[in-house]
């Protein structure tokens, strides 16, 4: 759990800082160069709260005893994580002129993207947690 939301508070704060970069820093840049910090910076935010997400759901998985649950869970997280370096560090590059570190990575980390959120879709399918009743 403890790394989930470590990764998620990391990526939300990397991510408002580089759409404020986007907005303020990247003036002269270009309007290209402004979009892809700050598509990049959007996708890398809301992969982030879905990183808080699986962060808190892991607990919960853990004590349902979802063995299956757990394992998607886990892949969801490292998926998404991985569709946050590639895809937004290929856009970055793209907008900081260095997209020769990262060449062809964007489609990949948009098919980890995906993979990651049927993952956590899977876990849900998979759970066999059940509500906590107050």
């Amino acid at each position: 759990m403890r790394m989930w939301l470590l990764l998620a508070g990391i990526n939300g704060a990397m991510a408002v800082a580089a759409g404020a970069y986007a907005a303020h820093g990247l003036t002269e840049a270009g309007p290209q160069a402004i979009h892809w910090m700050s598509l990049a910076s959007t996708y890398q935010l809301i992969h982030a709260t879905a990183l808080g997400v699986v962060g808190t759901l892991t607990p919960i998985l853990r004590a349902g005893g979802g063995g299956l649950a757990r394992i998607l869970n886990f892949a969801a997280g490292g998926l998404m994580t991985a569709g946050i370096v590639l895809f937004c560090g290929a856009l970055y590059g793209l907008a900081l002129d260095v997209a020769w570190l990262m060449p062809g990575t964007a489609p990949v980390g948009g098919f980890a993207f995906m993979a990651g959120w049927l993952s956590l879709a899977g876990a849900g399918v998979a759970s066999k947690a059940k509500a906590v009743e107050k």
